[in-house]
């Protein structure tokens, strides 16, 4: 059995068990959204508050679903398209919710849903001075990473491809850039479609992952839920044990000294084969 070892995840000084965050869209009905969040052992959800205020299909009754004294509360400015309007949505979230979390996302690219690096930054700077706990939305970009954390974000959270398009992580390379120099945690966020993704973007060195669109958008969303708790603990487990160094050649698992040699069939007394 696998010796389990406390490990943390430290968010502006709260700790986390578990490393997988879950998004609350997309799922048929709140019964299922609510199966699936126990599955996952999830301890942070995001929620879009401008689709709650609008009352969106599947939105409807959504806080209110949400057992807010078991997960921390991160309302998100899903559909905000420039900094004065994540602002306020902020804003908004914190009166409505008493909670001064937010998942900062600015994004005016309704075909790729790509954030906006300086709106997102301009908005995290005003947002930090408003008191909020900021965990932005970005592009993998190493140089905006250490923008946002100077400006005082608790995290920041590259996308590993197109929101929704669970793709997995295309975006690996440039993930290197933010997980080598960050001094806050990373977490992977958007285009995750399998467990599989998230290990490796924990073996990689994430903190931890956001998910939605794969669960939600599960054949068994529960089993899916369930399925990327164990991928996000694999994922974590090899990157504290450390990987193997790669080999431009083959290595044998077996050593080869003082091994005896096998008789050789063509000599006719089976004396072993004489050394090449």
């Amino acid at each position: 059995m696998p010796v389990t070892v406390p490990d943390p995840l430290t968010i502006a000084g709260r700790t986390f068990a578990s490393r997988l965050m879950l998004g609350t869209g997309k799922f048929t009905d709140l019964h299922l959204m609510r199966d699936a969040l126990e599955a996952s052992g999830t301890q942070i959800v995001t929620v879009a508050i401008r689709r709650v205020e609008d009352r969106a299909p599947g939105h409807v009754g959504l806080l209110d679903a949400l057992d807010l004294g078991r997960y921390q509360l991160l309302p998100n400015t899903a559909g905000c398209r420039t900094a004065e309007e994540a602002v306020r949505v902020a804003r908004l979230a914190r009166a409505a919710t008493g909670v001064n979390w937010i998942k900062l996302e600015v994004i005016p690219d309704p075909r790729w849903l790509l954030p906006d690096p300086v709106g997102t930054l301009r908005a995290a700077q005003t947002l930090v001075d408003d008191g909020f706990t900021v965990l932005p939305y970005m592009q993998p970009d190493g140089v905006l990473a250490r923008a946002l954390e100077d400006a005082g974000c608790a995290t920041v959270m590259p996308l590993a491809s197109p929101i929704g398009s669970g793709r997995g992580l295309r975006t690996g390379e440039l993930l290197r850039t933010v997980i080598g120099g960050a001094r806050v945690p990373v977490v992977v966020d958007a285009g995750l479609g399998v467990p599989s993704d998230a290990a490796q973007a924990l073996e990689a060195g994430a903190d931890a992952v956001l998910v939605n669109t794969a669960v939600a958008e599960a054949r068994d969303p529960v089993a899916m839920a369930r399925a990327f708790a164990l991928g996000v603990q694999a994922g974590r487990a090899a990157f504290l044990a450390g990987r193997m160094a790669e080999r431009e050649q083959a290595s044998p698992s077996s050593p080869t000294t003082g091994v005896p040699r096998l008789p050789d069939p063509e000599q006719p007394d089976g004396a072993a084969a004489a050394p090449a």
